[in-house]
């Protein structure tokens, strides 16, 4: 069976403004190669957990959509709330054929269905997070995400409500988001996860 990191679905995609059949491909780690000119991160993320991995779209591609992996309340149990971005890279707006990467997500809940930039690339991003609960709370640290697209409409997640929204990131000014990079609290078994914590996008330039 071909790994997910090479294997590439055909898609029925229901987003306007794409293929009613779509190529779809993971890149995982494979263009990490590719250079890029800045950096664009928020102050109010989670205090739990590592900085992991970057993934990078190939080169001359960019996020034009994300999906995100969600847990909903779980009421008497352990709330965790957003488990993973996954960023969706297309080049020169054909999006017949796309690649996806995500960094490391979290272990619970389900992927929301693509939300795409209805023209352009995403630029800058900001995100609802829930402040630390103090030692007897349940944290659940980033909650949802909005980004902004270079064609200026905002797209947010259908994530949890938990927090509030920070400010918004810099912006990439020539060109767009070209990678991720994910800040996870471990699985702790037993006790409380709040799994996602924090998030990094990577700006390149057009070329």
């Amino acid at each position: 069976m071909a790994s997910l990191f090479t294997a590439v679905a055909v898609l029925a995609v229901l987003s306007g403004g794409l293929c009613d059949e779509t190529f779809l491909q993971r890149a995982g780690m494979s263009f990490n190669s590719r250079s890029y000119r800045s950096v664009l991160t928020v102050s109010n993320g989670g205090k739990f957990g590592s900085w992991t991995w970057p993934e990078m779209c190939p080169d001359q591609f960019y996020a034009v959509g994300f999906s995100i992996r969600v847990e909903f309340n779980q009421y008497e149990g352990d709330d965790t709330a957003m488990n993973g971005i996954r960023l969706i890279c297309a080049k020169d707006g054909v999006r017949s054929f796309l690649y996806t990467i995500e960094s490391n997500t979290g272990y619970f809940g389900e992927w929301s269905h693509p939300q795409y930039c209805p023209t352009g690339v995403l630029t800058s991003f900001h995100l609802r997070v829930e402040p630390h609960q103090g030692m007897f709370g349940d944290d659940t640290g980033v909650n949802n995400i909005r980004f902004r697209c270079s064609s200026n409409p905002t797209v947010e997640g259908p994530g949890t409500t938990w927090g509030e929204y920070g400010y918004w990131s810099e912006e990439c000014t020539n060109g767009g988001i070209c990678g991720i990079e994910t800040k996870m609290e471990d699985y702790q078994y037993a006790l409380d996860d709040s799994t996602l914590n924090d998030v990094r996008f990577y700006c390149c330039d057009k070329q």
